[in-house]
């Protein structure tokens, strides 16, 4: 589920909010930076269970509406057809989710019921859900892509809830798209015979994904002095105070990088740190970062600096 590009993401934040030296003690940031990644999967579980407490508000609804003294004939027989989508009863019946909620004390929508509630109500008004429930029986097919489209166009882009999810935890923000596309390609994927244990994916892909996070951290930070000493050899027509001090930690890490992670193409750094720069820093960054990327790859090209391992790798 998670990308190289979220953990370079998630290392420059902890790198750009750490403001001391190579002697210092790191471990409390080190510990930081794994939480952070860590409660990523929280995050998902979160918008997990979210979709399931809407299927649970659809039919506290219509069993409301049964229970009515003077029911009319449609409400005693309601159409159930969101209630009984079977992607929803998948997921609401899902073993290994359960488990994780549990595990995990996932309990986000009991405490905080009003967004249960601002959700159910938008897919209500939706035009995507009046013409999903204009019959009252469906396809596997169809109800996999009514719940995907609920989560798409209705709950992914939420205001409210993209607020509200600001607001519960510093670290969630960012992580947000990441999540929301996993979950969409999961649903994209699910099938009616699909194990309990596809709907809770490993957070990293291997140990080496959580091994490259550390690392990099690590060898940034140690060697901040000798990374700003590169730095500064290629940038003494500027003026450093003008330098965004993103650009500066984005170039210490893509150095570190370069000189430290042989089975790293150098093309793949260069490129997913221009990428990073251009989502997070100034509009001139990736240029800027991408001149002195260049001068120096060709400076440790020739010095014979870049030890990389594999074919193709330079």
């Amino acid at each position: 589920m998670l990308s190289r590009r979220h953990i370079r993401v998630k290392v420059m934040q902890v790198l750009y909010a750490f403001n001391g030296t190579e002697s210092d003690d790191f471990s409390k940031d080190q510990k930081f930076l794994l939480y952070s990644i860590d409660n990523m999967y929280n995050l998902y579980l979160t918008m997990f269970s979210l979709i399931i407490e809407v299927g649970k508000r659809s039919k506290s609804q219509l069993e409301t509406i049964q229970k009515k003294h003077l029911a009319t004939p449609e409400e005693k027989n309601p159409n159930k057809k969101f209630v009984n989508n079977q992607v929803l009863q998948l997921i609401t019946n899902n073993e290994a989710l359960k488990s994780e909620f549990e595990a995990k004390n996932i309990n986000n929508w009991q405490l905080d019921n009003e967004y249960v509630e601002i959700i159910y109500k938008d897919i209500l008004a939706s035009d995507l859900y009046k013409e999903y429930m204009s019959t009252k029986t469906s396809t596997f097919k169809e109800d996999k892509n009514f719940i995907l489209d609920v989560f798409k166009e209705i709950i992914a882009p939420n205001d409210k809830l993209y607020d509200y999810i600001e607001d519960k935890n510093l670290t969630w923000l960012d992580d947000l798209p990441t999540v929301n596309t996993a979950i969409l390609k999961l649903l994209r994927k699910i099938k009616e015979t699909s194990d309990d244990r596809f709907l809770t994916p490993k957070l990293y892909k291997d140990i080496e994904d959580k091994q490259y996070a550390i690392n990099l951290f690590k060898k940034t930070l140690l060697n901040q002095s000798k990374l700003s000493e590169e730095i500064a050899g290629k940038t003494k027509n500027w003026d450093t105070e003008r330098i965004a001090s993103l650009d500066l930690v984005l170039l210490k890490m893509a150095i570190c990088e370069l000189t430290n992670f042989p089975s790293i193409p150098t093309k793949v750094t260069i490129n997913e740190y221009l990428e990073i720069s251009k989502e997070y820093s100034t509009p001139k960054s990736s240029i800027f970062i991408n001149g002195i990327l260049d001068k120096l790859l060709k400076e440790y090209q020739e010095e014979g600096k870049l030890n990389k391992v594999g074919r193709g790798l330079m």
